[in-house]
């Protein structure tokens, strides 16, 4: 079988903390708000009516908690490539929304390795996360943490 992987394989020891991983800006369009409130089925008019959101002092459509806590997805980047073989178990995660978030506006992730939790076998990884608007003002903050295996376990 052909081994076929994007980058070469890390285990919970190969990290250190304060390593980043960016994800990709992503501009925040209709059409994305369209598919988030539809895969959602969060039907409240902040997110998907401009009048509505104009008549209570918005300047657009109010992006979804949850919609801004995707934005920190992991998958997006390089990092789950990375654990392929060692990736046991994604454990949590946890946010903070600070500011809103409209359409047009333009988020920018950073991940970092904030904790390394060793175990026998395993170890816990600990990833802080940020997002930022094209403003600069920091939109959320929070963790994700990673269940990986040691090298040369099973």
């Amino acid at each position: 079988m052909i081994k076929h992987q994007m980058c070469d394989q890390r285990f919970f020891e190969d990290f250190a903390v304060g390593e980043k991983f960016i994800l990709p800006s992503r501009t925040m369009t209709d059409a994305l708000f369209a598919a988030f409130q539809l895969a959602s089925a969060d039907n409240h008019p902040v997110h998907y009516d401009v009048e509505y959101c104009r008549a209570h002092g918005m300047p657009h459509m109010l992006a979804h908690g949850f919609q801004v806590v995707i934005q920190s997805a992991a998958g997006a980047g390089l990092f789950p490539h990375m654990v392929e073989d060692s990736l046991k178990a994604f454990l949590e995660q946890g946010s903070r929304f600070l500011a809103p978030v409209y359409v047009g506006d333009t988020l920018y992730c950073t991940l970092t390795v904030s904790a390394l939790d060793v175990q026998r076998t395993t170890g816990v990884l600990t990833l802080s996360t940020e997002i930022l608007n094209q403003s600069g003002t920091l939109v959320l903050d929070g963790w994700q943490k990673y269940l990986l295996r040691k090298r040369g376990t099973a």
